[in-house]
């Protein structure tokens, strides 16, 4: 299916750009601008913003939608580059300060961390969340932004990264629930919704979000669905983008959503009553993160 003229975007370069691609490479660190093929990566740049990937670059599902490296036989890479099992500790990396390094070198004013999914980490990771968010929190005038995985309903998992304090706590639900089998094979919408309303639960100062990708063939009653459903667990803040296959070996795009739907989408998701909503073709879940806080 060929991609209709508002998603044709011209080869970008710049300075900015390079030099911050430059620093991460140096640091050893990832992004999932770069991981993830970001169309967005030059403007977020711009806005001094970014979205650091944490605990290796290899996640343990394999989401029929996503551009990040699967692991195999159960392994992940830790965040030196290694394999990890069990109780492998993440965190002896120096990745907290290494992150931390690279926020202030760029002079960022929002951040946001997430990762891939660690299933094989007892806690799926969240000691590494803690460890990078008090790094962070040295900085100031720093607003800090988390997107979890869902820890595979670990509760006292995401209870640590909660009582960290991040500003957002972001979650992404990505499709409706009737697709979940083939695009989400090893996740659950239900426990999704779980988790965002155990956060708001528990800190309700700390800002809820969540992202859905259009054009996996949803229909448009049960993404309203969605963001009810969203709305009921107390989710504040929405992005909406189009899907955007990386390859064809991966779930192809059903529907190219015109932009004016979009708007519209965004209409009705404010009058359901979230405080700010991101809607566009391009929308990532980290687009325009830091006005949320505005």
């Amino acid at each position: 299916m060929a991609k209709p003229e508002w998603l044709k975007i011209k080869a970008q370069s710049s300075e900015e750009l390079l030099r911050v691609e430059k620093l991460i490479s140096e640091l050893a660190l990832n992004t999932v601008c770069d991981e993830a093929a970001c169309p967005n990566r030059l403007e977020c740049f711009g806005r001094r913003t970014a979205t650091f990937m944490i605990l290796g670059k290899r996640c343990t599902r394999n989401c029929a939608f996503c551009n990040v490296e699967t692991a195999e036989g159960g392994e992940a890479a830790d965040a030196s580059g290694g394999k990890a099992k069990g109780g492998a500790s993440a965190d002896a990396s120096g990745e907290p300060g290494k992150v931390a390094e690279a926020v202030k070198i760029l002079g960022l004013k929002h951040v946001v961390i997430t990762s891939v999914t660690r299933d094989d980490l007892p806690d799926g990771g969240a000691a590494q969340f803690v460890a990078v968010i008090a790094e962070l929190r040295k900085i100031p005038n720093l607003t800090i932004e988390v997107l979890i995985p869902d820890f595979a309903g670990n509760e006292a998992a995401l209870l640590s990264v909660v009582a960290a304090k991040p500003d957002i706590i972001g979650h992404n639900v990505e499709t409706v629930p009737r697709l979940y089998p083939t695009v989400r094979a090893n996740a659950d919408f239900e426990r999704s919704l779980r988790l965002l309303s155990q956060v708001k639960a528990t800190a309700p100062a700390i800002l809820t979000k969540s992202s859905v990708m259009l054009g996996l063939g949803e229909t448009r009653d049960e993404l309203l669905l969605v963001f009810r459903a969203l709305r009921e667990v107390g989710c504040d803040l929405l992005c909406i983008g189009q899907y955007l296959a990386p390859s064809k070996a991966h779930h192809p795009v059903v529907t190219y959503i015109p932009p004016a739907d979009f708007d519209e989408l965004r209409q009705l998701a404010l009058e359901m009553g979230f405080k700010f909503v991101a809607s566009g073709p391009f929308v990532r879940s980290s687009y325009h993160a830091d006005e949320a806080l505005k």
